[in-house]
Formats: structure tokens, sequence, C-alpha cells
């Protein structure tokens, strides 16, 4: 007879333990923080139910009674970590308390680098995420003529740029730490086969731009920036 078909379920409308028997040895705070450190110690390719049981003390089919499935681990991990939000009573300027959310947010993904892997609408409703969300659409009451919609996607965006960011940091942060020389011996290496190629005229556009010499690149100010033109997109005073 073929097998009944599995059935979508959401891990926060189950019990905290399914079935019967006497008061559960761990919670699901327990649960998420040993999954978490493991995380931050080794990454997130070395969660598994396996690895989170030895880390609680227990045995592996027993975690199974707490959580069915790794995909309902990851959603707890992602609650965990989005606990960690400070939530202030905003204050009136919307743009300054976005401002702040998304550094808070670059913050916490530096803190747990596997965070950037697991930013997705569906771990996006647990209940700490939905504090979060409140929180942040509370930031944008002053917006009143836009659309809770419209502040979604503000939301949504910001979050964007803020995970695509901090991902691009931490490849280039464990790209450097994995060379076998020096970041400036490669950037000179590079520089000196860039000037090489733009200077035969076959790019004038690009020689123009090196000729401009900007200077070094001032990443937090990349990164304000990046924050400005999200932001200026929903500003009712800009568009």
């Amino acid at each position: 007879m073929a097998g009944r078909a599995a059935v979508p379920e959401v891990i926060w409308t189950r019990p905290e333990r399914a079935g019967r028997g006497p008061r559960p040895a761990y919670t699901r705070a327990d649960i998420a923080a040993a999954a978490v450190r493991i995380a931050d110690a080794s990454g997130l390719d070395a969660v598994s139910m396996r690895h989170v049981a030895a880390e609680l003390g227990c045995g592996t089919m027993s975690l199974y009674n707490y959580v069915p499935r790794k995909e309902d681990l990851y959603e707890l991990m992602v609650d965990a970590v989005s606990g960690e939000h400070e939530l202030w009573e905003p204050s009136g300027d919307w743009r300054a308390d976005m401002m702040r959310v998304a550094h808070q947010t670059r913050a916490l993904m530096h803190r747990h680098p596997w965070m950037t892997r697991l930013m997705s609408p569906v771990y996006g409703f647990s209940p700490n995420a939905l504090r979060y969300l409140e929180h942040c659409l509370a930031c944008l009451d002053p917006l009143e003529d836009m659309t809770y919609g419209m502040k979604m996607q503000l939301v949504g965006l910001l979050n964007g740029v803020v995970t695509m960011y901090v991902t691009n940091e931490l490849a280039t942060a464990e790209r450097s730490r994995n060379l076998p020389w020096s970041e400036e011996q490669e950037n000179a290496v590079r520089s000196a086969y860039l000037g090489s190629r733009i200077a035969d005229g076959a790019y004038p556009r690009m020689a123009a731009a090196f000729t401009e010499d900007p200077g070094p690149i001032d990443l937090e100010a990349v990164f304000e920036l990046a924050l400005d033109r999200v932001l200026d997109g929903f500003d009712p005073d800009r568009t």
C-alpha cells in the first residue's frame, strides 16, 4: 500500500514534545542553543541531529521527539538568533531607526556567520522573527501614507542588502585567511595586471575611472551608501 502523503507542518503549532510520558528533559530553547553553539564553532554543515544530541547528552532518536526534521532545527536556530535583536522605542525618525536595524542585523550576522545561509522567508515568521518584524513596522509608522505591503518590501530589501553585504564580507575574510601570501601582495600583483590591461587604450572608460583615483575604499561608507539608496526609494521626500 502506498504511504500516506506528507502534510506540511509548522514547528510552532506542535507541543514542545510529542506523545505522552514524563516531563521533557529539554526545551526547544535548549535544543536551539546547542545547535547555535555548534554552528558558531564549526559552521552550519556541522549541525546535525547527532551532533546536537551529543551536545545535549541525549540519544539522537530521542531528539526527534522534540524536533521532527532538520528543517525544524534550522527554524529554531533562526528564531533563537532573531531573539538577539534589540527592540527599542521608535524615535519617530524612520530612516534613522531603519539604519539602526540594518547595522544591528549586520553585527548579528557577523556573530553568527552561518545565518546568511538561512535568511529565507520560510523561516521568517517564527515568534522572535515576528517580534522583529513588528518592531520594524513600528519604526515605519511615520510613513502614514505607505501601505503595509510596501513597508514589508522595504524591510525585505534592507535585509537583502545587509545579507548580501555580509556574505561578501565573510567570503572576502575567509579567502584572505587562506591565502599563502599577504593580502597586500595579492592586491599589488592584481593592480599591476589591471594597470597593464587598461594602459593599451582598449578600455578607455575603465582607464578614466581609475584615473580619478578615489583612494582606498571605505567599506563602512559603501555600506551606508547602499542602505541610503534603498531607503531613498521609499522616502516620500525624495521620490
